[in-house]
């Protein structure tokens, strides 16, 4: 299997994540340990009202969220996506949270990758499974991750 494809993107804003390679091989080993393979994943970083627009194009949502997922995956176990995440919105959950901006950025994006694996936050049980998978990847990357780290 060819090494993993993980983008970074901004569009309509001006945003680079920190720590590209750490979050990367993070990702990588979330999707590893679930049994998935990473063919390619982007993330592009916009603003509010341009993930709102996004919302109501693909989706005839008409409200503000964190991130929109599209699964471009034609295999099983292979992930091939595009993560829509609006900064704006990550900034302000951080915010109500109390917690750092970064925390809440590497909870968004593993939530997206979560849900590419097939974990769902419909019904309360479904929450409570999606949060605790979303802890236990927040821990992994606050430990570092060991293997290899893709470019």
């Amino acid at each position: 299997m060819p090494l993993p494809v993980i983008n970074f993107f901004s569009e309509k804003i001006t945003f680079t994540p920190k720590d590209k390679r750490k979050r990367k091989a993070w990702i990588t080993e979330v999707a590893h340990r679930e049994g998935y393979q990473i063919k390619e994943i982007n993330y592009i970083f916009c603003s509010d009202n341009y993930l709102l627009e996004i919302n109501r194009t693909f989706l005839n949502h008409d409200y503000f969220t964190d991130i929109i997922t599209f699964n471009n995956s034609e295999k099983k176990k292979e992930l091939e996506a595009e993560l829509y995440i609006s900064i704006t919105r990550v900034k302000n959950n951080a915010q109500e949270e109390g917690i750092s901006f970064e925390e809440e950025l590497n909870r968004v994006m593993i939530h997206g990758v979560l849900h590419l694996i097939g974990y769902k936050d419909k019904t309360k049980q479904q929450k409570e499974l999606m949060r605790k998978m979303e802890n236990s990847s927040l821990k992994l990357f606050k430990q570092g991750v060991s293997r290899g780290t893709p470019k």
